[in-house]
């Protein structure tokens, strides 16, 4: 019986925060240690003030400056070795989590858009930037505070007391820091990435955006949203730079407080005057982490929130698919009574649809439009999740095969066709070190190979931002090429032929005659007719139902003269 995909998850959260908690004691065990050792030069100082300086013995001064060096070199390693820790700690869990993050932002791109995604990514990021960061060492530096604490009191009650009050103000002031800054940070960085969402969205239509004079309107609403947003920023960084000024000025006041009361023990001769200066520098660096306590405390509540998107999106936005590769079968597509509803929606897109295609047939949809083509097409792929019923291909579930076996079976054409960066050759072969020779079959059947030949670079000419463009139709083609790459055994093709002139359409029929006579079955919508010549097999969708289906010729002679839907079918018969 095969584990859920579920607990598989759960499994791999735990496993990630295990590692970080014992990762994070292990450091906080090295801090103790180094925390004690920084006690080296306030204790070295004590020792000359009170033993060298009255003794006048270089003899005692020679020791301490090897004890001490011996410490501080200790010291030394043990820092390195704690940032190490901390190296390791996010090495270990950005490969643990880098891969389910991608796969399961993916599938979230696919039903929540790209800017969740995206986000997800930077929250893995963050969590890193954050483990080999500073910030993450605050808590520690604090949890070993009473150290400094306790030398303080064996040096003098008062100074103990002293150190004691100070550090609660200066706790209480941070935690006062956060409680006026947490809130409007939070609406603060929820407003910039709401800003950054839609700037990028807007961005990919540039050229909309340039040519319909669109610009001014759309720098308006964002520079309303950036205001808004700066005004959010402005509350927080004044109440914050308020406090931290505050806070800072109480830590010199309380230093200066203790060398007061110091030099009035020093007067009285109830202590000595190295502990004086010893004292000081302990008190400095008591208040240090509590200082620090107000940016570190935001940190690791941003890295816990962090943390919790990412849980969230492998938890329930990873598709709960197989883990194991099914070998590469040649049978049946069977759609048995498949229904899809979107998500929040009551009102399903498709409505029991049920039909089956045996190895080399080729089936035309048609339909008019939102009649669920495009939602059918993605359902057949396994990218959509049906609300019930299901797709088999062999008896297998297309939605939980395993994806990478699945697209050796699978190949799409979307209607809109997306090249990714890379070169030609990348995108062809799916973006695998694929052997050159299955690029060029793929290139041939498509019959793309002496336009890509012409490019500047032929093959290995780069697509993507700032590099060369392709026209429509020889987008259309490459993707085409993609989608055949490998001779898989379903192929969906949305609308193929959108962009494509009358020599595109004849390399695309030959291309769907190759694909059935090698036992492919083809799966074509469309909405001009000439392809639809290429079906064996026609399905006509309306309102989400089946209301035709079978061999082409047999269908188009029972539909009506009058059914706009299917007018283009009969042009095609």
């Amino acid at each position: 019986m095969k584990r859920p995909v579920g607990s598989e998850a759960a499994d791999l959260i735990q496993q990630g925060r295990k590692a970080f908690v014992s990762g994070l004691a292990y450091a906080a065990a090295l801090s103790a240690v180094i925390n004690m050792l920084q006690l080296t030069v306030p204790l070295f100082m004590l020792q000359v003030h009170d033993r060298v300086v009255n003794s006048q013995s270089t003899d005692t001064l020679i020791m301490l400056i090897v004890v001490a060096a011996i410490a501080l070199a200790i010291y030394c390693i043990l820092d390195y070795v704690r940032a190490l820790t901390y190296q390791v700690m996010a090495s270990k869990l950005v490969r643990r989590l880098n891969l389910p993050v991608l796969q399961a932002a993916v599938s979230a791109s696919v039903t929540h858009g790209v800017a969740q995604s995206g986000q997800a990514i930077r929250d893995l990021n963050d969590i890193r930037t954050f483990i080999v960061g500073n910030t993450i060492s605050v808590p520690l530096e604090a949890l070993w505070a009473p150290i400094f604490l306790g030398v303080l009191f064996a040096l003098h009650w008062l100074y103990g007391l002293v150190a004691l009050v100070s550090a609660t103000i200066i706790l209480m002031l941070s935690l006062l820091s956060d409680f006026l800054t947490r809130r409007a940070m939070k609406r603060a960085n929820e407003a910039a990435l709401q800003n950054v969402g839609e700037i990028s969205g807007s961005l990919r239509h540039a050229e909309a955006i340039e040519a319909m004079g669109m610009l001014p309107a759309l720098a308006g609403r964002w520079r309303r949203a950036q205001l808004h947003t700066q005004d959010l920023l402005d509350v927080t960084t004044r109440r914050s730079r308020a406090l931290s000024s505050l806070t800072r000025t109480c830590r010199y006041m309380m230093q200066i407080a203790v060398l007061s009361v110091g030099a009035i023990l020093v007067i009285r001769q109830e202590v000595s005057p190295g502990s004086m200066v010893a004292s000081s520098i302990i008190m400095g660096r008591l208040l240090l982490p509590f200082d620090s306590m107000v940016d570190g405390w935001r940190q690791w509540v941003l890295a816990i929130a962090a943390w919790k998107n990412v849980c969230d999106l492998i938890g329930n936005q990873a598709p709960k698919r197989e883990t194991k590769p099914t070998p590469r079968t040649m049978g049946d597509l069977t759609v048995d009574r498949l229904v899809y509803a979107p998500p929040g929606s009551d009102v399903p897109v498709l409505k029991g649809l049920s039909f089956s295609l045996s190895p080399g047939e080729v089936l035309g949809i048609v339909g008019p439009s939102a009649a669920g083509k495009s939602t059918l097409a993605r359902l057949l792929i396994g990218v959509t999740k049906p609300t019930t019923g299901g797709v088999y291909l062999d008896g297998n579930n297309v939605y939980l095969w395993e994806r990478g076996s699945f697209g050796d079976m699978v190949g799409y054409l979307p209607q809109n066709v997306s090249l990714l960066d890379g070169t030609i050759r990348d995108n062809i072969a799916r973006m695998r070190d694929a052997d050159p020779r299955l690029v060029l079959e793929a290139a041939r059947l498509a019959d793309v190979h002496e336009m890509i030949g012409r490019l500047p670079l032929g093959y290995d000419t780069r697509l993507g931002d700032g590099t060369y463009a392709l026209s429509g139709g020889q987008r259309q083609r490459i993707g085409l090429a993609r989608a055949i790459y490998g001779r898989p055994r379903l192929v969906v093709l949305d609308e193929p032929n959108a962009n494509l002139d009358t020599d595109g359409e004849r390399a695309l029929i030959r291309a769907i005659e190759a694909l059935r006579a090698d036992g492919t079955i083809v799966i074509l919508i469309a909405h001009r007719p000439s392809i639809m010549q290429a079906a064996d097999k026609l399905m006509v969708l309306q309102e989400g139902r089946i209301s035709q289906f079978g061999p082409r010729t047999a269908v188009v002679s029972t539909i009506s003269p009058g059914e706009k839907a299917i007018a283009a079918v009969r042009g095609s018969a």
